[in-house]
């Protein structure tokens, strides 16, 4: 939902369903992971989140054959890349990575940061929005942090009303 939301500036009907439908299906190589990992309260020791950073790899692989009108196994494949190169699975760059993939992944790291996980309370949308102000352009794409910043100022409670809608 916040990743369509960020999506708006692609002025693109297509590129937007495209991008909405990754939205869907970017963590779906989840199904792979044990449970435990993902329900863990603690760190992930390193051999199990390198089985987690697998999940962009297996999520492709479960979707890539669909025949969607946009690339949408790449968006999936790409959705943890970062613009520094310091992210996951291949270390892609800057405009290597598809805008849709640094939209949404946007929207994940923020969605993430926000909500409640086994390991941490949620750091509330305030403090993950700095976060991602901080890293805007060096390790997020600039334009959609900055989106997403607008959309806030308008929606100060959209976090809050998507998990009420969307538990």
């Amino acid at each position: 939902r916040q990743a369509q939301r960020l999506g708006g500036a692609l002025h693109d009907a297509q590129r937007l369903l495209g991008l909405e439908t990754a939205a869907k299906l970017h963590d779906i190589g989840k199904i792979y992971i044990p449970s435990e990992f993902l329900a863990k309260p603690g760190t992930l020791r390193e051999v199990e989140m390198n089985l987690m950073k697998c999940h962009p790899e297996i999520g492709y692989q479960i979707v890539r054959d669909i025949p969607f009108a946009m690339p949408v196994a790449d968006m999936v494949l790409q959705h943890h890349e970062r613009l520094d190169g310091s992210g996951y699975p291949h270390g892609l760059k800057k405009e290597e990575i598809m805008l849709e993939a640094r939209i949404l992944g946007v929207a994940d790291v923020f969605e993430a940061m926000s909500s409640h996980r086994p390991y941490r309370p949620g750091l509330g949308q305030k403090t993950s929005l700095d976060e991602l102000l901080g890293k805007k352009g060096t390790v997020f794409d600039a334009s959609a942090v900055e989106a997403l910043a607008d959309i806030l100022e308008k929606e100060p409670d959209l976090l809050e009303d998507l998990q009420h809608h969307f538990p």
